[in-house]
């Protein structure tokens, strides 16, 4: 993409909305088109402007940030900006260019605007609203029909990877990033082992550390330790000790 990309920003509080102008600003091959305060300015802002890219803020005064993607006639690439780490799986699940845990730094959004830019390139012909429609509302822990996650997306070398969760054999919490492990391979996904521990099917998942989560299809055996913890061990030899509590809930489930 040789020419600069247009970018728009939806946020409601100002200090943020100033410094996301701010140091969009300072990027060179992008063009800061201005601010939106509020979805409904949002909309006019989107449809009159025609932005490529717009940083959405999901929770905005009046018009949520999924309310504007329903109305909006233009449909431009998206990257999320929220405080709330419950929307983290569905802006996966949404294929979204990026997902923007705030407060965040400069460094973090120059990781955003690449991966954007490079998607730009090649976009997708699916409109955005209506995968964040049937994601994000997927997402919603006050939806009742929530389903469980079925599978999810992680980047690898520039790429999205669809990752089926019945695939998945245990995941691993690691900094502030999860390490997924499938059959194959393991993937670091910016999520939190909470964020999954939420969406996936609690039947096949079972968190038994603060640390660690595996899935039941892949346990060989269990092993009593001192103490009253349990030892799960994988189809793979991997051997993961339970906490306590979890140990507990364990032996409550197998019995």
């Amino acid at each position: 993409m040789s020419e600069r990309v247009r970018a728009l920003v939806v946020e409601d509080e100002a200090p943020a909305r100033r410094r996301l102008v701010d140091l969009l600003r300072r990027v060179e091959w992008v063009e800061c088109l201005g601010a939106a305060e509020s979805g409904e300015r949002a909309v006019m802002l989107i449809d009159t402007l025609r932005p490529d890219l717009i940083f959405l803020d999901i929770q905005l005064p009046g018009l949520s940030g999924l309310d504007v993607l329903r109305r909006v006639r233009h449909q431009p690439a998206v990257i999320f900006t929220t405080a709330y780490d419950r929307y983290a799986v569905s802006a996966f699940e949404l294929e979204a260019l990026d997902y923007v845990l705030k407060p965040f730094g400069e460094d973090r959004l120059l990781v955003a605007l690449g991966r954007a830019k490079r998607a730009l390139e090649g976009r997708d012909e699916e409109p955005v609203r209506e995968r964040a429609e049937r994601a994000l509302s997927a997402g919603d822990q006050t939806t009742a029909a929530s389903e469980p996650l079925a599978r999810f997306f992680v980047r690898d070398r520039g790429r999205l990877i669809p990752v089926a969760a019945h695939d998945i054999v245990r995941l691993e919490a690691d900094d502030d990033y999860v390490r997924v492990f499938t059959r194959e391979r393991s993937y670091l996904v910016y999520l939190t082992l909470n964020d999954f521990e939420r969406r996936l099917d609690a039947d096949r998942f079972l968190r038994i550390h603060r640390a660690h989560m595996v899935n039941i299809d892949f346990v060989s055996q269990l092993v009593p330790l001192e103490g009253g913890r349990m030892q799960v061990e994988l189809r793979d030899g991997t051997k993961i000790a339970g906490s306590r509590a979890r140990s507990r809930a364990l032996r409550d489930r197998t019995l």
